[in-house]
Order: structure tokens, then sequence, then C-alpha cells
């Protein structure tokens, strides 16, 4: 309606100014009408001047509300009575888009205001550095434990804090990593998240950071409490039959009244069930000095002597140090490298040993299964290299997913329970991880990520 109400009232204009040019022609040269002649070329360059005003009126008010716009003046309004009903439609229309990016303006700020107040009080650190050396953000947690002041500067907090910065410049395009920091009288455990972004064409690092030494208290107390149990359960097993067949021998070698017999006395079901029961004990000593030196190994993991190895090397060694075991099983054996000339950062000697016994263990659970296979695989994803050992065979139980890499804790009735314990730390003295991904009935697969 605004439209058609401005376009009326400039063809009303223009149809009023031809009227007065028409009748200005008419009497034009005529000299008894000179003083007419005057005063309609005096209403021709009013109407002229009045119409060329009334639309710049238009222009005027969109440029005051563009202004309004780009310096987010919304105290502007458009009400003025001057203009005329005709403009009523468009101060509306202005009003209307002011009042509305007004309004995103005060939601946009009580966002920013509201995101301060949880940044501000939340127990992780945060950091936000622009072009790798301006601070944008920080916030107290990061501040505590940094023991750092409130910086603008990344220079600057390389000079209060080295270790941080350099660990932090590192994984400039993103990952994470654990460092201690120590302090007056205590030693904090960092786990550190780096975060690359890019805003309106400039780039930022968001930096993360989470005290993590209570989460690793109460894991090395849960860890404690399991090996405790575990080595409590196995020492009782060896040492009640020792207790009691002790007991036993002693009945046998006393009389009533408490005084050793002569070898006489003794007769031959009684020096079989002596003889007996020192076999037993003997066994049980045996059992609980292997059980002993299994828990040496378990804790005296030699220091790995990495170098450049070739996964195809790798894989053929273990191939052939198996390749009996394999046959006798009837489990064929199949290698899947992506590439050729893969290489890995590693002890061979230590990665050969973790995949000897992942094998070991595969083919125990392929037993059952018709046409036993087990697989070998390498391949890269995002920065990690990974070896996967595969087996078709029963697969883990959920109920024991979460025990199998407990020291001597063992699927086996035969098993001494450390060999997947063993192999988890060896790969965490590479600074990798040893993965387990299983369905009953459908295999399982264990994965060496070298990170």
């Amino acid at each position: 309606m605004f439209y058609k109400r401005f376009s009326f009232q400039i063809v009303i204009r223009i149809a009023f100014l031809f009227l007065t040019l028409l009748g200005f022609t008419i009497i034009f040269g005529n000299k008894d009408l000179f003083f007419n002649q005057i005063i309609l070329g005096i209403i021709i360059v009013g109407q002229v001047f009045e119409l060329l005003n009334y639309v710049n009126r238009t222009n005027r008010e969109l440029q005051k509300f563009l202004d309004a716009i780009k310096h987010s003046d919304y105290t502007v309004n458009f009400t003025s009575k001057k203009l005329g009903n005709t403009f009523q439609g468009l101060d509306k229309a202005y009003e209307s888009i002011i009042n509305s990016y007004k309004q995103v303006k005060i939601e946009r700020e009580a966002q920013f205001h509201f995101l301060e107040v949880i940044v501000a009080h939340i127990d992780v650190g945060i950091i936000s550095v622009k072009n790798n050396h301006e601070i944008v953000l920080i916030n107290d947690s990061a501040c505590r434990l940094l023991k750092v002041p409130k910086l603008k500067n990344w220079k600057h907090l390389q000079q209060k804090n080295l270790l941080f910065a350099e660990t932090v410049e590192s994984i400039f395009d993103g990952g994470k990593k654990l460092i201690e920091i120590a302090g007056k009288g205590e030693t904090r455990s960092l786990s550190i998240n780096v975060t690359p972004i890019t805003l309106i064409e400039e780039p930022y690092v968001v930096i993360t950071l989470q005290d993590i030494n209570t989460e690793i208290e109460q894991k090395e107390l849960e860890a404690w409490n399991k090996l405790i149990r575990i080595l409590t359960h196995e020492i009782m097993n060896s040492l009640t039959p020792v207790a009691s067949l002790t007991e036993t021998i002693l009945m046998l070698l006393e009389n009533g009244q408490g005084s050793i017999r002569k070898s006489d006395e003794l007769e031959d079901e009684q020096i079989e069930d002596i003889h007996f029961s020192l076999q037993t004990i003997l066994r049980r000593s045996e059992g609980m000095l292997h059980f002993v030196e299994d828990y040496r190994k378990l804790t005296r993991i030699p220091v790995p002597e990495k170098s450049t190895i070739s996964v195809e090397d790798v894989f053929e060694s273990v191939r052939q140090l198996l390749q009996v075991e394999l046959n006798r099983n009837n489990v064929k054996l199949l290698i899947e490298v992506a590439e050729e000339n893969q290489e890995i950062f590693a002890d061979q000697r230590l990665i050969e040993q973790i995949l000897i016994n992942l094998i070991n263990n595969a083919i125990h659970a392929t037993e059952e299964v018709d046409h036993p296979q087990i697989t070998l695989k390498f391949f890269e994803r995002d920065k990690e290299k990974v070896i996967q050992v595969i087996d078709n065979g029963s697969g883990i139980d959920e109920d024991k997913m979460s025990k199998i890499f407990i020291p001597f804790y063992s699927t086996k009735s035969n098993g001494s329970g450390i060999g997947l314990s063993l192999s988890r730390n060896i790969m965490n003295l590479h600074n990798g991880t040893l993965q387990v991904h299983s369905e009953k009935g459908k295999g399982a697969v264990f994965s060496l990520i070298f990170r």
C-alpha cells in the first residue's frame, strides 16, 4: 500500500507540474500577461523543489535507517509527523527492523555474559589464542592450574610456564597430551586438549586443561585393590593346602602324647601318606615360585630400544616363529598391509612378543571353530598407526571384557594371566595403547595403536 500511495503522490505532483508548465507555455510571450508568467514561473520552481524534496525524504529516511544499523544505534525513531501519513508504513517497517536488531543484540549479549559466567566458574581451564600469539581468553581455572596471572600475550605465558607452552606448541595442529607440572610441594597431572578453529578468517587455538590427579589416584587405588585381591586369592589357594598337609604330616609323626614317633613306629601306609603330602607341598611351592616369577616379569619390562622397523618384516618373523603351532591347530594366518614399505618406530623384539601372545590367545579362541583363521592387519588412520590381530573364534564374554587386562586374570584354565597386561604395559612404554573389541560368537579384534 505504501508504494502505491507514494507513486500516487508522485503522479499527482508531476500532473500539477505538467499543467502549470502547459499554462506557462500558453501565455508565454504575451506582454499583457507578463506578471502571470512570473507567477507561473515561481510556481513551477516551487513545484519542482517540492517534488525533489518529497523524493529525497525517502532517501534521507533510508540513509538514517542504514546508519542506525551500521553503528548499532537502536535509539533512532522514525515517527516524525512532518513526513505525513504517506510515510507511516515505511516508518513502521523501519522501526520493526530496528527493534528486531535491538532484540537480537540484547539476546546475543545475554548469551555472551552467560557463557562468560560458565567459562569463569567451570573447573576446566580454557585458553584461547589468536594468531598463535594473542591470548583472547584465559579463565580463572587455567590461571589456577598454571599458577599464572591473566596474561594477554602467549610469549608472556611461555616465560611463566615453559613446559606447558612447549607441550601446547607441539600439538598446535590439534591433539591431546598429558604433562606433569611441579609446584610448591605438589605435582599436578594435566590433561591438555588443543583444538584449532577459524573465525572470520582468523586462526584461533582453543586449549583446555584439566587436573586429573584425582582420577588417576582413583584408578590407581582400584588397580591396587584388584591386584591385592588376585594376589590374596593365589596365595591363599597355594598356602591353604600346604598348611593342611603340614598339619597332616605332624599328626602322622606325633603320638598321642605329642612326642615324635620313632621310625619303627611308622607304618608303610603312614610313610606313603607323608611322602604324598611332601610331594603336594613341593608342587604348590613350585607353583608359588612360578607365580612370583610371572609377577617379576610383569614389573620388570625392559626399556624399549626403539628404531624404525618394517611392519612386513615383523609380521613375517612372527609367522615363522608360530608356523608349527598354527599348522598343529590347522589355523590359517593371513597378512594384510595396505601399502608396501610400511614402518613403525618401536622395539621389534617387544612388539613381536605382544603379537606372539595375541596370536597364541587367538589360536586358543578358535579351537572350537570350523576353518579357524587369524588375520594380521596394518593400516593408518588420522595420525595413528594400527596393527590388528583379528580372529574368528568364540569371542569374549561381555562381563570378562573389563577384566582381561588385569594382571593374573585369565579366561584359560592353565593361563598365567599376565600376557595381556604385559602386552598393554609394553604398548604404554611405546606411548601407545592396546585395545580390544569383541562380540560373543563373532571373534575378537586386538588393536595395537601407535600414536
